[in-house]
């Protein structure tokens, strides 16, 4: 059994996790804000400890709790509801920083990051994100602790947030909108659906203990598509009759164009994807039908 202190436990991957580590017999305490909506995780709250951090600082959980096995962070901030550069930074870097600082202090063996696979100079969002991973190097490094680094790519799955792409095509396609605005979609992303995604995680916590204080992983199927060929399958799958109007909005700027295959690591420890892109979706337009 591990003691794990997770972050955006709120959220809906760290709400899975939160699960799946209790699931696995894990002690969970989550570090949240004393606003947090608890709704992906109601049934849960009796098992799990939890702090505000809001009101309590990033070093009660170690000074309350003793030691902690491990971090596992995945609260962020997309920047999706206006939020400006300054608490975007405040949320992806100063906080996790805060964070990686305190669990060093306390001798937590390893820290594990939430990344993107996102060009730094995209927006807010991805370059806060690369900021934190080159503290994590450095912490690593310097044989403060143990760095994994978790570069995740287009993750979903049944009630995930309406502002993530995948299930706004779904949405879209399922309302079935007269004309959904996309771009050319010829960039290339790798979709993985959350269940394997989890399962990666709980692996990673089981087999991490290498002699590398600093591990850099990218999280995917290895078999990544077109935007276009997503969304084509999505408009298949939910039979509808939306116009899909490829072309209608530009690329952004330093949009990446391919995703690549995670080098090493996690196939070598046994991970296999057991959800292809169907299967994934069809139990993922389900659920959003039947809301």
């Amino acid at each position: 059994m591990l003691r794990i202190l997770l972050t955006g436990a709120s959220g809906y991957l760290g709400s899975h996790l939160a699960h799946a580590f209790l699931n696995s017999g894990h002690e969970v305490a989550i570090l949240k804000r004393s606003t947090s909506c608890m709704n992906r995780i109601a049934d849960i709250t009796n098992q799990i400890i939890t702090f505000d951090v809001d009101i309590d600082t990033v070093r009660a959980p170690f000074e309350n709790l003793g030691h902690i096995d491990a971090i596992v962070h995945t609260a962020t901030c997309y920047g999706r509801n206006n939020e400006n550069p300054v608490d975007i930074f405040k949320t992806n870097t100063l906080f996790p920083l805060e964070l990686l600082e305190a669990a060093a202090f306390f001798k937590t063996k390893t820290f594990f990051n939430t990344d993107t696979v996102l060009h730094e100079h995209l927006n807010a969002y991805a370059l806060s994100k690369k900021q934190f991973r080159l503290w994590g190097k450095n912490y690593a490094d310097s044989g403060k602790i143990k760095f994994v680094n978790i570069r995740l790519e287009h993750f979903f799955g049944p009630g995930d947030d309406s502002s993530k792409f995948t299930t706004w095509v779904i949405q879209q396609c399922l309302a079935n909108v007269p004309s959904i605005p996309l771009t050319m979609g010829e960039q290339k992303r790798d979709f993985i659906y959350i269940d394997d995604v989890v399962s990666a995680y709980l692996l990673l916590l089981e087999k991490i203990d290498t002699e590398n204080e600093w591990l850099d992983i990218r999280l995917n199927t290895g078999h990544p598509l077109t935007i276009k060929e997503f969304v084509k399958a999505v408009h298949e799958a939910t039979h509808s009759t939306s116009k899909l109007d490829f072309g209608a909005l530009p690329y952004r700027k330093n949009e990446i164009r391919q995703s690549t295959k995670n080098p090493y690591f996690i196939e070598e420890s046994g991970w296999r994807i057991k959800w292809d892109l169907a299967s994934g979706l069809r139990e993922s337009i389900r659920k959003e039908f039947n809301k």
